[in-house]
């Protein structure tokens, strides 16, 4: 399959990414683009999206820092890009199982300016 990479805007910062393979992130390309509304968790932003999934056998506690997941019990769209309130020294770690969608293509930390309530655009780039 050719790489899928996708532009998410959050505020007045945006990035590219590149979704994996997975069917988690295979339903989340045929719903773009997404609008959402941003809300932050230590160094993670996370939004609602429109997909329903359950969590997958590929699910992660602990992310890299740029990974994008996908949080089942919220419908959610995940940015980790660094401590979150429940990590543990030298960890990422989600608020639970995330199914793991694929990276930011760079320096993922420009999301620290996104602010709670910050207009969140996912579209095809």
């Amino acid at each position: 399959m050719d790489e899928r990479r996708i532009k998410i805007t959050a505020g007045s910062v945006s990035a590219e990414a590149v979704l994996n393979d997975s069917e988690t992130s295979n339903l989340i390309w045929g719903k773009l683009p997404i609008e959402s509304s941003a809300s932050t968790w230590g160094d993670e932003i996370y939004f609602s999206i429109p997909v329903k999934v359950s969590v997958g056998p590929d699910a992660k506690e602990v992310v890299e820092e740029g990974e994008l997941g996908y949080w089942a019990p919220g419908t959610a769209f995940c940015i980790f890009f660094g401590a979150t309130p429940v990590s543990r020294p030298g960890e990422i770690r989600p608020a639970g199982a995330v199914n793991p969608l694929g990276f930011i293509d760079g320096d993922p930390r420009v999301f620290k300016s996104v602010s709670g309530g910050d207009r969140v655009v996912i579209e095809k780039a």
